[in-house]
């Protein structure tokens, strides 16, 4: 076997290991820890969990769907709930936090916190905002290659279910989408979901295409094709509903990048690892993009962008920006 082709089929394996590991997140967090019920915490955050753990792959935004609501009450613990329940204030601004691969739904749970903490603390002046962790099934199925496929594949499922989601939301109210690595993925799915229903004249969910209520996106190393929000990519007009679009991007992340591996047609680079020219950004669109890899060097780990001052800020500014309760 000559040199050259033993070259060629160890790139190629180790690119199928780490893309294994796509949206990899600290293999060493502690699952959560049972709550003291005996001293609630006046400090405990507003989160909910919308998850769809359990539904089953669909090929389209659904008429209907019943995922497990639940919210975080005044004594840590996760308490069954309902959609009505979640979205009864429509003056309350969300924040709906898309987690990325390989989390249990304890991991997701942890981190949505940490974000509303993190929100809560770099935007005293904000109004009081909800999150939403949106949990989907992305524990390990396989492994290798086969596992990053099915994630892959799996995110137009969830896109569908998260704009189904959306589409209950209330046009007037402030929402902030942010989207970590796959996250980001079903983010723009679903973004661009409801502008294609919209304006195919289905009328069963909110509109969200010039919405009263302010959109804010931010996408933290995105696993999503690097051209999806070209003029022609496949999820331009999921710009249309968007108001502010905040890129975190990191050009030495060691998962984003074998993302090529995972495209099947065009192969093409991850936006969270090469961004995207400014002038994909129509004139409407508040846009700005960042580069994280002198922080978070090549590591594709959500915790650490929270963990950072600066990129926390710039993640919480992000979704947060110019809202106010309608």
């Amino acid at each position: 076997m000559n040199s050259w082709l033993v070259r060629t089929l160890f790139r190629n394996a180790l690119a199928i290991v780490v893309i294994a590991l796509a949206c990899e997140h600290d293999s060493h967090a502690t699952p959560c820890s049972t709550p003291d019920v005996s001293t609630p915490d006046v400090s405990t955050p507003d989160v909910w969990v919308v998850s769809t753990r359990r539904l089953p792959e669909i090929c389209r935004m659904p008429f209907s769907a019943h995922p497990i609501v639940e919210r975080l009450n005044e004594n840590n613990c996760w308490q069954r709930s309902d959609l009505a329940s979640l979205l009864s204030d429509p003056t309350q601004p969300l924040i709906v936090f898309v987690h990325g691969n390989r989390y249990r739904p304890s991991e997701a749970h942890e981190q949505g916190v940490l974000l509303s903490k993190r929100s809560a603390a770099c935007c005293p002046n904000a109004p009081p905002v909800r999150t939403v962790i949106f949990s989907w099934p992305s524990e390990q199925d396989g492994i290798l290659l086969r596992d990053g496929r099915a994630k892959y594949d799996r995110a137009f499922t969830e896109g569908h279910y998260l704009a189904w989601l959306l589409g209950r939301v209330e046009p007037e109210r402030p929402v902030a989408i942010v989207g970590y690595s796959f996250g980001g993925f079903i983010a723009m799915e679903a973004l661009e979901d409801l502008a294609a229903e919209e304006k195919a004249g289905r009328t069963d969910f909110q509109p969200w295409i010039n919405r009263p209520g302010q959109l804010n996106v931010v996408l933290v190393a995105a696993a999503l094709r690097c051209d999806a929000l070209a003029p022609r990519g496949p999820y331009h007009e999921a710009l249309e509903c968007v108001d502010r679009l905040i890129l975190i991007n990191n050009s030495s992340d060691k998962v984003l990048r074998f993302y090529p591996f995972l495209e099947r047609t065009n192969r093409a680079q991850a936006l969270g690892y090469v961004g995207m020219p400014g002038r994909w950004a129509s004139p409407h669109l508040e846009f700005a993009q960042i580069n994280a890899a002198p922080i978070v060097g090549k590591h594709h780990r959500f915790q650490l962008y929270l963990h950072s001052p600066s990129l926390s800020k710039r993640i919480c500014n992000g979704a947060t920006a110019g809202f106010v309760s309608p």
